[in-house]
């Protein structure tokens, strides 16, 4: 096997996670922040994808040198309260973010093929349709099939993305300084958007989920450390460029524009102007792709969390890869699939936004303080804790998002 066919073995859940990352919170910070400052804060998305790889490559390091899923590990290894209170958080991110990508997916196809003639109507519509949709493809699949779909995803909406912004032909030169040269724009509100754009590459809880990806793809033991890690770098190298891409597109828009239902439209109509119909279509189904992607990943892997929840409390000896046909993990999909059309049918309100905004915003220094103090233990890990490196960019990832974080409440 040649050294490219060997590395393109290594591909598999990185994909998933890179796709299912790639959902309303990144479509959401990278629109705003590119509307508002242009292309002088693209160095916040890569900081972003390196944080998440570091905190995603802590979780696979765990699973893989113990055995053990994270969720599984702090359960066994900490107090009891702090699996408690975890369940309680994933009751209400889940609810929170499965309404908004319900919102987003009934938009973009709305957008492109008008079922209703009033618009929020038309999104509950859209929106419930992809739910089911999303409902049937997990139970009737298997891991094999939701890899095939994610793979053809990503080729759709990086090609169509991210050729719509090479095709508004920005200032290389400007691309290339701003990619490197960390400076913040002269605003009171920068530093909560950096952060905020900093924290939407590549998902939030749904990290968690590539432990379970890991055990489908046949990924159980140490040796497969090296696997791990060129699949999550290419996935947030991808996570990256889709960020950078959407930066480039919405720094043609006013912020004015960028602003609920008329978001997708205003970018879509920025790429109209430069590349015609065929860039503005291609853009909507693009991110089209984008957001149902991200559904039918978080539908997929977020049920494995709550059903391992319900695993290790009970004392069940059910192994990973068998959890997706247990009650626990069908009843959460359920969970996620029917009651959030409420925030659909109300068209978001502003309490859900805010919602959103704290509930993925509180996860990330949470995940990042869990990998800092287990990981750094010789007696669990042995000789795969935690590096210095490792531990760098673990603090710095806890410290930028627990930033993020307060920034959000106050």
């Amino acid at each position: 096997m040649s050294n490219l066919k060997r590395r393109l073995s290594y591909l598999g859940p990185g994909f998933i996670v890179a796709a299912t990352g790639v959902g309303a919170g990144d479509l959401i910070a990278a629109s705003v922040a590119g509307a508002r400052y242009g292309t002088v804060i693209l160095w916040a998305v890569v900081l972003g994808g390196l944080l998440k790889f570091v905190l995603n490559e802590g979780i696979a390091r765990w699973q893989l040198a113990t055995g053990e899923t994270l969720l599984e590990g702090w359960i066994k290894h900490l107090p009891k309260w702090v699996s408690y209170y975890f369940l309680a958080y994933l009751l209400l991110w889940s609810f929170v973010v499965a309404g908004a990508l319900i919102s987003f997916c009934g938009l973009a196809a709305q957008t492109l093929l008008p079922i209703h003639k009033n618009e929020s109507t038309g999104t509950l519509i859209w929106g419930a349709l992809q739910s089911g949709l999303a409902v049937l493809l997990v139970l009737s699949g298997s891991y094999r099939l939701l890899e095939q779909l994610m793979k053809l995803f990503i080729g759709l909406m990086f090609a169509v993305v991210i050729s719509s912004a090479w095709g508004l032909a920005p200032d290389w030169g400007d691309v290339g300084m701003a990619l490197i040269y960390p400076r913040l724009p002269n605003d009171p509100k920068a530093v909560m958007l950096t952060l905020g754009l900093i924290g939407g590459v590549g998902g939030s809880v749904t990290l968690l989920s590539y432990a379970y990806w890991l055990s489908e793809k046949g990924w159980r033991q140490a040796g497969f450390m090296k696997h791990a890690r060129i699949d999550l770098g290419i996935a947030y190298t991808l996570s990256s460029l889709f960020g950078v891409a959407l930066v480039i597109i919405a720094a043609g828009v006013s912020p004015e524009q960028v602003n609920g239902y008329g978001m997708i439209l205003s970018l879509a109509e920025q790429l109209g102007t430069v590349t015609g119909p065929v860039g503005r279509w291609g853009f909507l189904i693009g991110f089209w792709g984008a957001v149902f992607s991200s559904m039918l990943g978080v539908w997929d892997g977020v049920p494995y969390l709550f059903a391992d929840f319900v695993r290790n409390v009970r004392k069940r000896p059910i192994t990973q890869e068998l959890l997706r046909p247990t009650l626990p993990y069908r009843l959460f999909l359920g969970y996620l699939a029917i009651p959030p059309l409420i925030i659909v049918w109300w068209s978001k309100p502003a309490w859900i936004g805010i919602l959103y905004a704290v509930t993925g915003a509180f996860f990330m220094p949470f995940l990042a303080a869990i990998l800092i103090y287990m990981n750094n233990r010789s007696s669990w890990l042995g000789n795969a804790r935690n590096g210095w490196l490792a531990n760098a960019g673990l603090i710095l990832s806890l410290l930028l998002f627990l930033a993020l974080f307060l920034t959000k409440i106050i």
